[in-house]
C-alpha cells in the first residue's frame, strides 16, 4: 500500500457535464472516493488544472500576453482548490488548500513545512497555484510537488482507464497498455496523457506516473492499496 500520493484531476473532468465551472456533483464524488483511498491512513495530495475555466497558453494573444495568460490559468486552478476543499470538507474530509499563488485572503500560502504538518494531521491537501511559475503547466507542478513531498506516486486521473497506443476516441482499433516507458513515453507524438515537460522530469527522477479512470468507483482505492488499475508509466 502507498502511504503518500499525489493526484492530478483536470479542470475539464471537474465541469463535468456543464462544462463549464465546476459540477457540484463531480466534486461530491471525488470526495467519496477519496474518503475510501485515505481510509487505511494513504496520505492524498492534490493538484486541479484551471482548464475548465481559462487554460493559460490558448488565452495568449490579442493584447493578453503569456505570463498574464498563464497566470489566469493558475488562478483558475484555485479557484478549482477553493471550491474543492469546501465540498470535501462539507463530505467530512478534514481538507487544507494551500496555494504557490500569493492569495492569503483565500489561501494559506504553500511552504514545505506547513504541506507536511497538515499531511501529519491526516488532512488532504490541496496545492493550488500550479508551480506559481509561467510556462509550466499544472501537469509539470503536480510532478514537482510529488517530488518535493516525497509522494511514491503520481497519479493522473484521465477520461479514459489509461494509456492507449492512439487515440481511442478517433480509432476503435486502439490498444490500451498496460505499462509503458517514462522515455518511451516522451518519444511517442500519439502519447499525450501529460505534456513533455511532466514527464521529463519524472523520467529525470524516476517518479512513477499511472494513469487511469478516476469515473470509475473503486478505482483510487486499488490503486493506493497497491492493485494494478489504468496503466503504469515508470
Amino acid at each position: 500500500m502507498y502511504k503518500r500520493v499525489l493526484l492530478k484531476l483536470s479542470g475539464e473532468q471537474l465541469a463535468g457535464k456543464h462544462g463549464f465551472g465546476i459540477d457540484p456533483e463531480v466534486a461530491r464524488y471525488l470526495a467519496q472516493e477519496i474518503k475510501k483511498a485515505t481510509a487505511e491512513g494513504c496520505e492524498i495530495i492534490i493538484i486541479a488544472g484551471g482548464g475548465n475555466m481559462v487554460r493559460g497558453a490558448e488565452a495568449a494573444g490579442n493584447g493578453i500576453r503569456r505570463v498574464t495568460a498563464d497566470q489566469m490559468g493558475m488562478l483558475s486552478g484555485l479557484m478549482n482548490a477553493m471550491a474543492l476543499t469546501d465540498i470535501f470538507e462539507s463530505e467530512g474530509i478534514e481538507t487544507r488548500c494551500v496555494s504557490n499563488l500569493y492569495a492569503a485572503q483565500v489561501a494559506e500560502s504553500y511552504s514545505y513545512r506547513l504541506a507536511e504538518k497538515h499531511l501529519r494531521k491526516g488532512r488532504v491537501l490541496i496545492i493550488a497555484g500550479g508551480s506559481g511559475r509561467p510556462y509550466v503547466t499544472h501537469d509539470t507542478a503536480a510532478v514537482m510537488m510529488a517530488l518535493e513531498l516525497d509522494c511514491e506516486l503520481t497519479i493522473k486521473a484521465s477520461k479514459v482507464d489509461g494509456v492507449y497506443d492512439k487515440d481511442p476516441a478517433q480509432f476503435p482499433d486502439a490498444v490500451k497498455l498496460e505499462e509503458m516507458s517514462l522515455q518511451s513515453a516522451i518519444e511517442n507524438v500519439d502519447i499525450k496523457v501529460m505534456d513533455r515537460a511532466a514527464l521529463g522530469l519524472a523520467a529525470e527522477h524516476n517518479v512513477k506516473v499511472i494513469v487511469f479512470d478516476m469515473m470509475m468507483p473503486g478505482n483510487l482505492q486499488k490503486i493506493v492499496e497497491g492493485e494494478r488499475v489504468g496503466t503504469l508509466i515508470s
